[in-house]
Order: structure tokens, then C-alpha cells, then sequence
């Protein structure tokens, strides 16, 4: 192992290249090293035409993070899970200048294993019927991309997708300690990712494996049990003091309640002020409180939010789980997302989704852009910008009940709750409720056998019935025909039980102080 600086590592990086790099949102990410590709390229022109592979949307929704690799000619071909948290590479996809492949999170985690073994690929169900399906696009999001890397494969009667692995010639890592031979630990991480994998993955393809870490510790001083990555997989490693570049992630220096240092008491928590995202989530949280110890998942956004709900009625009868790896504790939101205060376990993130992929969700919770009249969820690609599908098909093909939230309208809408009525002042220009979604990211028609699934909105909530929209409840205070039913497409049930929405929704005072 050698010590190098992050320019140093930047110049490793050779035409024609793939690299994988670690990351979860703002966090886990080799920050030092990605901005120094961007200086050298932006300085030189070098290195050009490079893959990327990543699994979780890794960035600040703005330059950070895989943004650094955002310019043409740095880039011939992208594979994500997620491309939200890089909208310099999504716009290259847009402009048709680079090859853009979007796979599921799950899948791409999982990938890393499948590399390291020398085997084909992973062959999985998730993402039958959806546009990573060869039949519907094959997760090509552009004209460019001149062919679907996924493949149809039929096993034991039955289709399945198969994923195909590449050789890794550049894995960049992070980590927190390094000591003199090369062995990191990561107690100030949020979370491990699938560091183990990649670095195993980059050596079995004879590639250069990179970890930017915070110190370099004496030789022989790591507890064994700590290591993450062992000093035989390690080629170089980078020291970064700066901690605007290794933070535990884009939005907080550190924060010890996120790695099991220190518990905060959650007591603390201040209340989300009541809002129309907020009735969203505490609708959605209505359909978790009755169940029986579940153990759930809560997607990144609107949906990360129904962990301070929870606190703020007391109620901690559920296990909580998010792709990052991360098991028990009070999620972490936006640039922190992937983190939890006071977890219980954190584990690899290719195994928590091994535990998806197999149904061991009771209940999810996840964000919409638009849902069609038969159920179909769109999250990956609207409004002219690509975005990604990170963990959600992985857990919407597999949860036994799924929950989805999302405003009703967008394009500026300005919505008011006063006196337990919703007021809306001014409508959304356009309804996220469609005929048919831009783009499949899920469906019910490839979702497990008894699958629950209901639309939530600040205004409306709707169950998906045997393959159609059914309008079940609506918010006190609007004009049910010109608010709701005026604006769905044709073909949207209504039942014959429609109701109000619950009026502790629309209250200022904790839930659990009203009588049911």
C-alpha cells in the first residue's frame, strides 16, 4: 500500500477506464478524490471516455459527489441505480452525449459480489415488466444508447433478468482508517456500503483499488474484528484532512448518533411543522400503526419523513430498515438520507437487499412522480430530467404492502391547512395522476401475489384494485369535483365508501391524543 495524494489518484485514472465508486446520497463518498478528476480533466482534458458504475444516487443534487465526472468527454457511459443526486450527468443524458443505463440499486450492489466470484452477472426478478425489462427498453434512458446491456433468461420455467458483470479497471473507496499496511476500518461512517465487495471486485479484475480515508494509524493497532477492507486489496490510499470532503456526509461534519457512538435522545426531535407534506405522512403512518411489529422500509424524500411521525406519537413497534444497510433508529433525511440516528445494526447494503428481494418487508414506504390509472409508478424519468430508481423497484416488486406518497399536483401549487380543512389557494398545473406514466419503474402486475398498495396525497388516497385507480378518501375543506375528480384521467375508480380523510390529520396536536 501507498500513501498518495488525491491529485496523484486522479492521475491513475487512464482513458477508456471503468470505474465504480462508493456512495449513498451525501454519504460514504471519496470526495478529495472525484474532485480532483474533475480539476485534472478540466485542466488537461484527461482522463476521457470513462464508464461509471454506482449503485445509490450519490451526490449533492448539485456538483458534488459523482457530479465531478459530469462533463463531455470525461463520460462515455453511465450505470446507476439512482441519478438524482447528479444532475450534471443526467443532463448529458438528456443532451444524448453520453450512453445512460439506469439498473435497479439493489441489482448494482449485489453486482459487485457477482464480480468479485467471476460470475456471469446476477439473475434476478426485479425489474420484470419495468424499462430495465429487455422487453420495455432495457434501462437505456437515451437514443444514444445504442443497446440494453439486460438480458431475458429463462431458468426452471420461469423468466428472469440477467445483469451482466464487467471488469472494474478503478474502485474508489472511503474509509476512516488506514493504518501502515493498508488495512481501513470505518468507525466514523455512517454505514459500510459494499466497500468489502468493490475493493474484492477491483483486485479479482487486476484494477486499481484507491481509499480516501482520515488518518493513518500505526501498523498492527486495528482490531482485526474492525477491519472493512483488508490491506491485500488496498493499492493506494488517500489522506484527506479537509472535512468538507470527508464529512459523514454533504450536509453534517459528523454526527455520532449515526454510528452507534453516542444515542441521542430522540425526545429532542423538534415536530415537523404541520404542512401539506406533512398530512401526507401522517396519513401514510396511519397504515403502519395497526400492524403487528412490522418491519418496514422508508424511501428517500417524502417518505423518510414518516420516522419523525412515528417519534412524535410515540410509537416504536416496528423495525425500520433503508437500503443504505442501516437497521433500526429514526432515518436521517435529505443530504444525510441513508443515515439513522440511534440505529440498532448496520449491515452491508447488498445484503439488506437480499432481505428485500426475498420479501422480508411487512410495509413500504416510497415517493411517487406519477401513477397511471392501473397502478403503474413512475419515479425514474420526468419533466425533461432523469432520476433514477435507486431501491425503489427492488422494494416495490417485493414488499407486502406499499405505500406511496406524493403531492397531488405539481407546478406551482400553494396549499394552506387551517381549522383541520385543507385549503388550496392555488392548484398545481399538472396532475400526478395520469392515463399512463412516462415510464414504468413499477407495476402491479410483476408485484408479489396479495400485495397491498395505496396512493397517498395531500388531498386524495387511492388503493390499486385489481389493476385499476380507486378513489377512496378526500381532505376536508375542498371542492371534491373540482380538486380531485375533474383532474383524473378517465378510467380512475370511485368508490362507493368514499370518505373524508381523518380530521387528526389536519390538526396542529399529536394524533394520539384524539379518540379514534
Amino acid at each position: 500500500m501507498r500513501v498518495i495524494s488525491s491529485q496523484q489518484a486522479a492521475d491513475l485514472l487512464e482513458d477508456g477506464m471503468t470505474v465504480a465508486a462508493s456512495g449513498f446520497g451525501g454519504c460514504c463518498h471519496p470526495e478529495a478524490i472525484t474532485a480532483a478528476v474533475e480539476e485534472r480533466f478540466l485542466a488537461t482534458g484527461k482522463p476521457r471516455k470513462l464508464t461509471l458504475l454506482f449503485a445509490a444516487s450519490t451526490g449533492d443534487r448539485q456538483t458534488r459527489g459523482m457530479g465531478h465526472f459530469g462533463y463531455e468527454g470525461l463520460v462515455a457511459r453511465v450505470i446507476a441505480g439512482g441519478w438524482r443526486g447528479t444532475p450534471r450527468l443526467g443532463r448529458l443524458a438528456i443532451e444524448e452525449k453520453i450512453e445512460a443505463h439506469c439498473w435497479p440499486q439493489g441489482v448494482i450492489a449485489q453486482l459487485y459480489r457477482a464480480i468479485a466470484a467471476g460470475q456471469p452477472g446476477v439473475i434476478t426478478h426485479i425489474g420484470l415488466g419495468s424499462f430495465m425489462d429487455p422487453l420495455h427498453g432495457g434501462g437505456r434512458m437515451n437514443a444514444t444508447t445504442p443497446r440494453a446491456l439486460v438480458e431475458r433468461v429463462s431458468l426452471r420455467g420461469k423468466e428472469w433478468l440477467l445483469y451482466p458483470s464487467m471488469p472494474l479497471d478503478c474502485v474508489l473507496l472511503r474509509g476512516t482508517t488506514a493504518d501502515e499496511d493498508g488495512n481501513v476500518t470505518l468507525e466514523d461512517e455512517a454505514f459500510p456500503l459494499d466497500v468489502l465487495a468493490m475493493a474484492q471486485a477491483g483486485r479479482n479484475s487486476g484494477g486499481v483499488v484507491i481509499v480516501q480515508v482520515k488518518r493513518i494509524a500505526e501498523r498492527g493497532s486495528l482490531p482485526p474484528g474492525d477491519v472493512r477492507i483488508p490491506a491485500a486489496l488496498v493499492d493506494y490510499v488517500v489522506v484527506c484532512e479537509n472535512p468538507a470532503q470527508h464529512g459523514v456526509s454533504f450536509a453534517e461534519t459528523d454526527n455520532i448518533a449515526y454510528t452507534g457512538r453516542v444515542r441521542m435522545a430522540v425526545s429532542r426531535l423538534h415536530p415537523a411543522p404541520l404542512s401539506a407534506d406533512k398530512i401526507i405522512q401522517r396519513r401514510a403512518f396511519l397504515e403502519l400503526a395497526p400492524l403487528h411489529r412490522p418491519t418496514i422500509n422508508l424511501g428517500i424524500g417524502i417518505a423518510a419523513g414518516i420516522g419523525r411521525i412515528a417519534s412524535e406519537e410515540g410509537f416504536d413497534d416496528y423495525t425500520v430498515t433503508i437500503e443504505s444497510g442501516v437497521i433500526g433508529g429514526v432515518p436521517a433525511e435529505e443530504l444525510s438520507f441513508g443515515a439513522a440516528v440511534n440505529p440498532t445494526a448496520i449491515v452491508p447494503q447488498a445484503s439488506q437487499f437480499d432481505f428485500y428481494d426475498g420479501g422480508g418487508l411487512d410495509i413500504a414506504f416510497l415517493g411517487m412522480a406519477e401513477v397511471d390509472r392501473h397502478g403503474a409508478v413512475n419515479v425514474s424519468r420526468f419533466n425533461n430530467s432523469i432520476v433514477g430508481v435507486g431501491g425503489f423497484t427492488n422494494i416495490s416488486q417485493t414488499a407486502g404492502r406499499v405505500v406511496y406518497l406524493g403531492a397531488f399536483s405539481a407546478g406551482g401549487a400553494e396549499i394552506a391547512v387551517a381549522d383541520g380543512r385543507l385549503d388550496i389557494i392555488r392548484d398545481g398545473r399538472v396532475c400526478k395522476i395520469v392515463d399512463h406514466v412516462d415510464q414504468i419503474s413499477s407495476s402491479p402486475a410483476f408485484a408479489p401475489e396479495g400485495q397491498s398498495q395505496l396512493v397517498v396525497t395531500e388531498r386524495a388516497v387511492f388503493r390499486v384494485i385489481e389493476g385499476c385507480l380507486m378513489l377512496t378518501e378526500f381532505a376536508p375543506g375542498i371542492d371534491l369535483a373540482s380538486h380531485v375528480l375533474d383532474r383524473l384521467p378517465k378510467g380512475v375508480a370511485v368508490s362507493d365508501q368514499l370518505k373524508q380523510m381523518d380530521a387528526r390529520l389536519f390538526s396542529t396536536h399529536a394524533m394520539k391524543d384524539f379518540a379514534p
